[in-house]
């Protein structure tokens, strides 16, 4: 997601980096890039125009720190001005203990509205409220029931009734009624109509069940890769039914992110939550500034923690400490960690979240880490117990069978094997740090090239492109090779 953004402000940070100080002329020049950007997102042209010039009044006022430079300066007042743009933002559905809480689900067709509600659903379930779900959307004859698979998924009751003898007033206010009944329930959550676009009757409809329900919390779907459009049926809403909330779908899709960054200027609703996966438990609070951070490629190392505490089982975490200390870290050990690792979603989306690793997939672009660790996993899995216990044993032959088994190449065997000596005496050295701390550790050999993937990929395919890694390698040579000419020519002397 926000690719295009990020890409305009690198640019525009790296021109403002060669410049002793920020001035109008390089400030201007700067801007320029970061605005065509902004709008190649679909960002509202007001938003993106009302951004620059707060940026710009900043950058150039007397506020300035002299310790910084230009660009560290730029960065900073950036990423503040894009924290106020989205932000603030309450994530709390304020939910009561005693009584019924009721909240109103609204939303164009298309949106992601009913999978939402269910998402909403498990949320509520896993803080400890027993949720139902009403299917009040009567307009698309596949609601109902993708409502009522949703809910056996979760565990979670579905009030429905037949369309063609209710209607969407009368299906809420039964739902009520249902949920009252049966005692237990303390969310209600109405799935409501949607429409192919804002209309009067939509809009009639939904206002007579705020009038009669009067619930607690009304928050509307917005598809984010609809940009500007998203934007102008969430005024429209807004102005309709006084939103609480926006929850952002298919964020995850959306590599231009308008949509994030126009909502709350325009409409003043701030965006509760995000979508960012078609599973069930793939919404996440929205965080103004975590996400100005991935915008601006400083990586987001808090929601990634988060990831890690519920990707990661803490039993076996412990046990594989353990290990580590004692010098036992196993190749099977090694495939369990890439196991929960993948659980924390996409490779590519963690790698981003690591801060100094967001453009590495920018500058090698042929990076496949999904099928590159399906590689080692391959690989591993042909080897015997025995081999994945004690490495060392793997000789040419065996090297080539494993290799056979897993459909890969012996030197891509070879390779895993030296990645994992170098992998096993460091991770015995983080054994004892905190989760934060190994953060730090890993981003610092990811930089210093030990786990740069894209070093790791060209090696495996034999690839003669020269990266990070390569570079530092060619260069460090070169160093060497001068020192050793300098000491003959005083040897020859």
């Amino acid at each position: 997601m926000f690719e295009g953004i990020t890409t305009g402000l690198k640019s525009a940070v790296s021109l403002l980096g060669r410049g002793g100080k920020l001035t109008e002329a390089n400030i201007r020049d700067g801007l320029a890039q970061v605005k065509q950007s902004l709008l190649e997102a679909d960002v509202h042209y007001d938003v993106a125009t009302a951004f620059i010039q707060r940026v710009s009044s900043q950058a150039l006022g007397e506020q300035l720190l002299k310790s910084l430079r230009p660009d560290q300066q730029f960065v900073g007042i950036v990423h503040q001005e894009l924290v106020n743009l989205m932000g603030p933002t309450d994530h709390s559905l304020h939910l009561r203990r005693d009584g019924l809480n009721i909240i109103m689900m609204c939303g164009l067709q298309g949106s992601g509205k009913t999978t939402t509600c269910g998402k909403l659903a498990r949320m509520v379930k896993e803080a400890g409220f027993s949720p139902m779900l009403v299917a009040a959307d009567l307009q698309r004859p596949a609601a109902i029931e993708q409502l009522k698979v949703i809910g056996q998924q979760l565990g979670v009751p579905v009030y429905s009734e037949d369309p063609a003898k209710s209607n969407p007033l009368l299906v809420c206010q039964n739902g009520r009624k249902a949920a009252q009944a049966a005692g237990n329930i303390k969310v209600l959550i109405l799935d409501t109509a949607g429409r192919l676009h804002v209309d009067l009757a939509l809009m009639t409809e939904l206002e007579q069940i705020d009038r009669k329900l009067q619930p607690d919390q009304i928050l509307l779907v917005c598809d984010s890769m609809t940009g500007q459009d998203a934007v102008t049926s969430a005024k429209a809403f807004n102005d309709a039914l006084e939103v609480d909330g926006v929850v952002l779908t298919k964020l995850d899709g959306d590599t231009r992110g308008g949509a994030a960054l126009s909502i709350k200027e325009v409409t003043g609703v701030p965006i509760k939550y995000i979508g960012v996966g078609e599973q069930l438990d793939k919404l996440e609070p929205f965080h103004p500034d975590r996400m100005a951070g991935r915008i601006l490629g400083m990586g987001d190392v808090v929601t990634l923690f988060e990831k890690a505490q519920e990707a990661f089982d803490a039993d076996e975490v412990e046990k594989q400490q353990q290990k580590m200390l004692q010098g036992k870290f196993t190749l099977d050990d090694f495939r369990n960690q890439m196991k929960q690792i993948r659980r924390m979603g996409p490779l590519k989306d963690i790698i981003k979240m690591i801060p100094g690793l967001g453009g590495l997939f920018e500058s090698n672009p042929d990076i496949d880490a999904e099928s590159d660790m399906g590689r080692i996993e391959a690989i591993i899995g042909s080897m015997t117990g025995e081999e994945r216990t004690n490495p060392d044993r793997i000789d040419r032959s065996r090297r080539h069978r494993i290799a056979r088994g897993s459909g890969t190449e012996p030197a891509d065997v070879n390779r895993l094997l030296k990645d994992f000596e170098g992998m096993s005496s460091m991770m015995k050295n983080m054994a004892g740090l905190g989760m934060m701390d190994r953060m730090r550790a890993v981003n610092q050999l990811a930089k210093g090239g030990m786990l740069d993937p894209g070093a790791n990929l060209r090696a495996m395919k034999g690839s003669t492109k020269s990266g990070p890694v390569d570079a530092k390698a060619a260069a460090e040579k070169k160093k060497k090779s001068r020192k050793d000419a300098k000491k003959q020519k005083k040897k020859n002397r």
